[in-house]
């Protein structure tokens, strides 16, 4: 039987930092990255937990991660578009440093969008969307990755998973919130499924030569599948465009020939666009905010769930008992505390 121990939520923050300072990492960028991985756990999000921790200090250790890193908002060329320069560090200080003025002129304006260049990504996007609808804001959120998957119908990765996620926000309740990869699923679901040493369902992956395969290994030097066949390969391709192409950052095929792996977490820029439903519905009749409501109503009373739904459960479970963790992750913890970059290869 797999042993397991249970910390509160401030416990597990207070140690993620410790391993990120412990490697180096100042405090904005430990912070950030911190605040971001517990959340994952506390939501109940696996493959965006503590998991990732490794990985974050694999790409500062490779040089391709500045730990020492200031983001700094740029000098703005539209009244509309807030940009900020991460200077090669994450992605989450540089957000959380443009966060306010986004949504000082969503608010403002109606629409706003927030340009974040030249950072390191590895984390979810709902907490992102998140940060804006807790601000009465919808939000719209996207980036590319490294070339990982395969455009429908092609053999070879080309897009990235290119995440994508949406929230509107719901008063005193839970904001309507998804966040999926373009991929049929995020590439932290396949190494998970490798390390457990399970196999893949069908239709996730194609090996190098273009064949389908479950095996997470051959999927891993080969290439993962859209969700949605040619749907969610046009998708991706849109978030090259507009997450990479458009804000003078990288594409995924790009990301991937600076890496020249993928072991390291992507560097490219990231695109989030805040508006106001307010602003947005201003002279119509009706209320913005209860006309979704009546809209969930409707979806919930159907039978149906509202995405992020378990997510938010397992957010209240976690607030009230802690948060459960294995044997392994633990030990997994204590070695990257104790050994800094000198715990990953």
């Amino acid at each position: 039987m797999t042993e397991t121990a249970t910390m509160s939520i401030s416990q597990l923050h207070e140690l993620v930092e410790a391993i990120f300072r412990r490697a180096g990492l100042n405090a904005v960028q430990a912070v950030a990255l911190t605040n971001v991985i517990v959340a994952g756990e506390r939501d109940g999000c696996k493959s965006h937990g503590i998991y990732r921790i490794e990985g974050a200090l694999r790409t500062v250790k490779a040089g391709k991660a500045k730990p020492d890193a200031i983001p700094a908002i740029a000098p703005q060329a539209s009244s509309g578009i807030v940009t900020v320069q991460g200077n090669g560090g994450f992605a989450n200080p540089a957000f959380e440093l443009g966060v306010p003025l986004l949504a000082q002129s969503a608010h403002a304006s109606g629409i706003a969008a927030l340009v974040v260049n030249d950072v390191v990504h590895f984390s979810a996007l709902w907490s992102e969307v998140e940060a804006l609808t807790g601000q009465g804001l919808a939000a719209i959120v996207m980036c590319p990755s490294y070339a990982a998957v395969a455009p429908a119908g092609g053999s070879k990765p080309l897009l990235g998973t290119n995440p994508f996620a949406f929230g509107w926000p719901r008063g005193d309740k839970p904001p309507y919130v998804f966040d999926f990869a373009t991929s049929m699923v995020a590439r932290g679901e396949i190494e998970l499924h490798r390390r457990a040493g399970k196999q893949l369902p069908e239709g996730w992956a194609i090996d190098a030569h273009g064949a389908p395969t479950t095996d997470p290994d051959e999927a891993l030097a080969g290439a993962m599948l859209p969700f949605g066949g040619h749907k969610g390969s046009a998708i991706g391709t849109m978030i090259e465009l507009l997450a990479g192409v458009m804000i003078g950052d990288l594409t995924s095929p790009e990301v991937l020939d600076y890496l020249g792996t993928t072991t390291l977490s992507p560097v490219h820029g990231e695109l989030i666009i805040a508006m106001s439903p307010k602003a947005f519905s201003a002279g119509r009749p009706g209320d913005p905010f209860a006309r979704a409501e009546a809209l969930f109503d409707a979806i919930i009373g159907g039978g149906a769930r509202l995405p992020s739904e378990r997510r938010f459960i397992a957010r209240a479970k976690s607030e009230s008992e802690g948060i459960t963790l294995a044997s392994a992750e633990l030990e997994q913890l204590s070695r990257l505390h104790d050994k800094g970059l000198d715990a990953v290869s």
